[in-house]
């Protein structure tokens, strides 16, 4: 394969020289790559040089979109090409095509340290995706360079990803992973762990295993959450009550988007007209994120419970896992029946839309959501109550931080992947109505909001988390 590409090197000054260079090691996903692009955008407001490691070929379009899009904004960003390795998929029958890319990566990361090796001006730091940190820590640490995890879910997943390879240490090797109690945080049901961890053979788990003991070792853990969110878990990492001695945790958040994705969206989507059409708190909003899908029957008992509420909705429809364009309409999926008895106080799209402005518009009182954790923190830094129906992953462990943080209500009842049973639509409307009618839910979450806002200003926990990270990589 040719040797990795650094694109828009430049020449630096004697000033660059001595300004940190922090090289990003992203993933694969625009759940995981969002939030990095992100971070990577604010903290290139703190005078630090940054270089992006851009894995070719991208699973999807959309990727290929936004990483055009991150080096269009932000020019002085270096781009490192990295073309993977091949990799026969057929030793893992039926994966999850985003599994295969973290496996794809791991097996070529062996060619990373002379890609890292060859920036200039000489990297000082690396961050990483958790899902290749056993991975990228090692040659960091063989680099002498600091080695960050950028980890794109809550604190209390950290919490049990960090945990999780202790608890198998210690649990009897007969017998099947159960109710996990993490030191400090809390108690996980076995119901609520992410559905590949019950099974120990599954290439999510072995990943999950390796990033988990890495990530100990690494010098920092950068967290898309603030310590009002959080606090339980955040000071049981940080107090070593979870894993004595864990790295520096750097609760940096909530991320706002980046100017291209607000442009990148209004040009595609109606959606933002329509709101401004729409009374205050009028509007539910529902979305399951770019990665989940959900099934053909249950979007239409979805469709139902709208109709039976009697609300406006904004709904994001999705029908494949894949984050691609979709085939099927709307019309195909719904039916012409439901699109044509709702018109005027419904709107359906498949359209990408730019959720952070969706939920900020005053029109929007509700967020029926999968609680993944990008719309959890996109939830909470709106004050926006969000009822949450998770689908798979680590999507009932960010339900557990909605439901204690006041951001809004988890159906922890209500099914979700790989369980055949559908949830009423008259349910879902009931809940609905429920929900848009409950002033102190609207209160509660609107705390949360005021939270959010205070912990990214001026002396605010994150802002000050985010000073004393690039203070670490002055360090360096």
């Amino acid at each position: 394969m040719p040797p990795p590409t650094v694109l828009n090197s430049g020449e630096p000054d004697a000033r660059c020289r001595a300004r940190p260079h922090v090289v990003f090691v992203p993933s694969a996903g625009m759940g995981h790559l969002l939030p990095f692009f992100r971070f990577i955008g604010t903290l290139s407001a703190h005078d630090v040089d940054i270089s992006v490691v851009t894995v070719l070929p991208t699973v999807s379009a959309a990727e290929a979109d936004h990483f055009a899009r991150l080096f269009q904004d932000f020019p002085s960003i270096r781009r490192v090409d990295f073309n993977l390795l091949p990799l026969d998929a057929s030793e893992f029958p039926g994966a999850d095509p985003f599994l295969l890319r973290w496996e794809a990566l791991r097996r070529s990361m062996h060619l990373l340290a002379p890609a890292i090796a060859g920036v200039s001006p000489r990297a000082t730091a690396v961050v990483t995706d958790v899902t290749l940190v056993s991975h990228v820590n090692p040659i960091a640490k063989d680099l002498r360079l600091q080695c960050h995890v950028l980890f794109i879910s809550s604190a209390t997943m950290m919490s049990l990803c960090s945990y999780f390879p202790i608890y198998l240490d210690n649990k009897d090797a007969e017998a099947d992973v159960g109710d996990i109690d993490i030191p400090g945080v809390r108690r996980l049901k076995r119901s609520w762990l992410p559905q590949p961890l019950l099974d120990l053979d599954k290439l999510f788990t072995k990943q999950f295993i390796d990033n988990g003991r890495e990530v100990v070792k690494t010098d920092g853990v950068l967290i898309n959450t603030f310590d009002a969110l959080e606090p339980v878990a955040l000071a049981a990492l940080r107090d070593g009550k979870v894993i004595r001695g864990f790295p520096s945790v750097f609760a940096v958040g909530p991320y706002s988007s980046l100017a291209s994705e607000t442009k990148a969206a209004d040009a595609e989507s109606s959606a933002l007209a329509w709101l401004n059409q729409q009374p205050a708190r009028s509007v539910v909003y529902v979305a399951f994120g770019n990665r989940y899908h959900v099934s053909n029957d249950q979007l239409r008992e979805i469709a139902a419970g709208l109709e039976a509420s009697g609300c406006r909705f904004l709904w994001i429809v999705k029908t494949t896992a894949v984050d691609r364009d979709e085939a099927a309409g709307v019309r195909d999926v719904l039916g012409d029946g439901f699109v044509d008895r709702v018109r005027g106080r419904g709107m359906v799209t498949k359209a990408w839309v730019d959720q952070e402005a969706v939920l900020g518009h005053p029109a929007v009182g509700l967020f029926l959501s999968h609680s993944g954790w990008n719309s959890v923190t996109e939830a909470a830094a709106a004050g926006v109550p969000l009822l949450a129906w998770p689908r798979a992953g680590d999507h009932r462990v960010a339900a557990t931080v909605v439901a204690s943080s006041g951001v809004g209500v988890w159906m922890e009842q209500w099914s979700w992947d790989g369980e055949e049973w559908l949830v009423s639509g008259e349910e879902i409307g009931r809940k609905v109505k429920e929900m848009m009618a409950d002033a102190g839910v609207r209160e509660r979450a609107a705390k949360v909001g005021e939270q959010a806002a205070k912990a990214v200003a001026e002396g605010g926990t994150s802002r000050t988390s985010m000073l004393e990270f690039v203070a670490k990589l002055k360090a360096a």
